[in-house]
This record gives C-alpha cells, structure tokens and sequence, in this order.
C-alpha cells in the first residue's frame, strides 16, 4: 500500500485502539472491575450531550466538548494513567504526555494531528468555556462512580474529603450546578462513611 493519507488514518485509528487496555483508578458502578479510558472517554462524551444545559456557558460549542473528551486520555497509551491523587506521579506526568502526544498524534495527516494536539492542548489549559465544561465532567464522572461504589476507588487509595474538595473544585467552573450537585454528593458519601473525613 502507498503512503497516503487514509493509510496514516487507519494507522491512528487502530493504533489508538490501545486505549482499551489502559485501566484507570475508577470502578465500574457495578463494582466489578476498574473502567479503561475508552469507556470513560465514551462516557464522557455522552455525559457532554445530556449535561450541556447545565454549562456555565451553554451556548458552547458541543462538538468541541465532544471531540475534547473523546482524545483527551489518547496520550495515556504512552504515557499511563496517572491517579489524579497520586502526587509523586503528577510530577512528570506533563513531560509524560508530551511526548505522548507528539508520536501518537503525529501519525495523523499533519492537518489533523494539529487539530488534534491542540483540543488535547485546550483540555488541558481549561482556559475556554468548552474545555472548562470538559473538565468539569472528567472531574464529575469519577465521582459518580466513587459514590455509587460505595467510596471503592477512595477506600483503596486512602484517599480524604479534603483531597477530594481541593481536587476537584473547578467543577464549578465549567458548571457552578454540577459543582453544586457534586458537593452535595462528597457530603453525602462522608455521612454515609464512603469518604473518610480529612
């Protein structure tokens, strides 16, 4: 086959395939195993369509938020999942996934992979509504499960109220109304005894 530009296509497609083996901290809410990024990121983007009412700034770009969420975790085929309470791990967790990025997306037509690398990048800067929105619902997503399992995932890793609260608190960013329903929740999983108090 000749080098084109559907090659280079098919390449990145199956090479992010990858995705579905890389296992993260959080438990299906079922409790029977832990999800892998491609099922969080699905998760995600369906989170996006439903919740999009409740953005900060509704008249967002949806499929920016979309298209975000659904390659936001792609760097993690390279660079792993880092447990976002992991403090040791955050360290070189941004060199990590740059260079993630740089050879994953690069497989891409150099259009597409600039595309690409820079919704990871505004992802990660959550410096515009759409990505503060995404961030949100990273942030959100997790904690459903956290609760509906009973506090697995918190419970394994020892993991406070406090670092919860601090961890994620720019909820309220991209949606003061999730944030608001995420406290309530992180309350809640405490009273209960899902959540060790600091």
């Amino acid at each position: 086959m000749g080098d084109n530009r559907l090659e280079h296509q098919i390449g990145f497609i199956l090479e992010v395939d990858k995705i579905k083996n890389v296992f993260r901290q959080t438990f299906l809410t079922d409790g029977s195993r832990k999800e892998n990024d491609a099922e969080h990121s699905w998760h995600l983007a369906l989170m996006a369509v439903l919740l999009k009412e409740h953005a900060a700034e509704p008249d967002l770009d949806l499929q920016r938020v979309v298209k975000m969420v659904l390659v936001h975790d792609i760097v993690e085929i390279d660079a792993g999942d880092t447990f976002c309470y992991d403090d040791k791990g955050a360290l070189d967790k941004r060199e990590r996934e740059e260079a993630a990025a740089d050879r994953i997306f690069g497989m891409l037509p150099a259009d597409q992979a600039d595309e690409i690398r820079a919704l990871w990048e505004e992802f990660e800067a959550m410096q515009t509504p759409e990505s503060r929105f995404a961030a949100a619902l990273d942030r959100l997503q997790p904690l459903l499960h956290n609760y509906s399992t009973g506090g697995a995932a918190w419970r394994e890793h020892g993991v406070t109220s406090d670092k919860v609260l601090q961890h994620n608190r720019h909820i309220a960013n991209g949606s003061p109304v999730l944030w608001e329903y995420a406290e309530t929740l992180i309350g809640d999983a405490v009273e209960k005894g899902f959540l060790p108090r600091a």
